[in-house]
């Protein structure tokens, strides 16, 4: 199979991944659940992880929460960067069978930033606190669906996404000099 071939096979299939994904938005229970889900990932579920965090382990923690937000700078340049250069238009600008569950934060939908940082937080903040593992592994597997079903992102959007995530996150996690001081 030639490279041109592979794109074409892959861009089908991104296709098809994000025409199924969509259609489960054709519930109203579950349009209504991802669009919390994706609400709830815009800030807020992250906030509270950030408090759990210096809650259990006070203000000693006041280093190690700077290098989150230091990751989620670094993981917003990046996606910045890539959409702008990549201007690739969200599912359901193209395809008018998509349904469209929420408004855009942006324009562009490679790659999808909700699910960078909801990868990048959990392996973070999980790093230095495991119990939260238990809720931020299962909220960010709904971030990334939501993202899909919302008609907002195709599968590679959000893969690509959780790539770049995990890699900030393993950069800041090796890196950070003070990150383990209490464990």
């Amino acid at each position: 199979m030639n490279f041109k071939n592979a794109k074409i096979k892959i861009l089908d299939l991104d296709l098809k991944g994000c025409l199924y994904l969509n259609h489960l938005s054709h519930s109203q229970r579950v349009s209504l659940f991802f669009k919390i889900v994706s609400r709830l990932g815009d800030g807020p579920f992250w906030y509270a992880m950030l408090f759990a965090v210096w809650y259990a382990h006070g203000l000693d923690y006041g280093i190690q929460i700077l290098y989150v937000i230091l990751a989620g700078s670094i993981g917003t340049a990046i996606y910045k960067f890539l959409k702008h250069k990549t201007v690739r238009p969200r599912p359901y600008q193209v395809h008018q069978v998509i349904v469209l569950g929420e408004r855009p934060l942006d324009h562009f939908s490679f790659p999808s930033g909700h699910t960078l940082h909801a990868v990048m937080a959990t392996i973070v903040l999980g790093y230095m606190l495991p119990i939260l593992l238990i809720i931020m592994v299962p909220f960010t597997v709904l971030v990334a669906l939501s993202r899909m079903v919302l008609g907002l992102h195709y599968p590679t959007d959000v893969l690509v996404g959780a790539v770049i995530g995990a890699t900030v996150a393993s950069g800041i996690i090796a890196f950070a000099p003070f990150l383990d001081l209490a464990l």
